[in-house]
């Protein structure tokens, strides 16, 4: 199959979509979509989530002591098709909301499922910065 640049455009996002399509997910379906979140202290984090949470969006929060120093991060999960103009919609929506309250916006990610007859196979897709 040859790449569609206008769907598939040549960065993160448009390599990662391409990706699962060349991996046969089937991005004709819903998939839910995670978009991380740091902060450095609780405090920002929670006014964050609150924000997040009136804005009906499904989110978890946690602190992260595998990296230094420890930061808190909110994972967004969003229902949505995986296409190239909404995910980046979003990650500058997401951006826009990290900074203001003093965080970061830190990337998406996804599982794809591949069904192959009635065996599935389960893929966690890393992050997109």
């Amino acid at each position: 199959m040859t790449r569609d640049f206008e769907q598939f455009p040549d960065d993160d996002n448009g390599n990662l979509l391409w990706q699962m399509q060349e991996d046969g997910d089937d991005l004709n379906e819903i998939h839910e979509i995670e978009f991380s979140l740091y902060f450095k202290t609780q405090e920002l984090a929670e006014k964050c989530a609150i924000h997040l949470l009136l804005e009906e969006q499904k989110i978890s929060m946690y602190l992260d002591e595998e990296i230094e120093p420890n930061e808190w991060v909110i994972t967004v999960f969003v229902n949505l098709l995986p296409d190239y103009s909404d995910i980046v919609d979003l990650e500058e929506w997401f951006s826009k909301i990290a900074e203001q309250f003093s965080g970061e916006y830190d990337g998406w990610g996804c599982s794809t499922y591949i069904f192959d007859d009635e065996e599935y196979e389960e893929i966690e897709l890393g992050e997109m910065k």
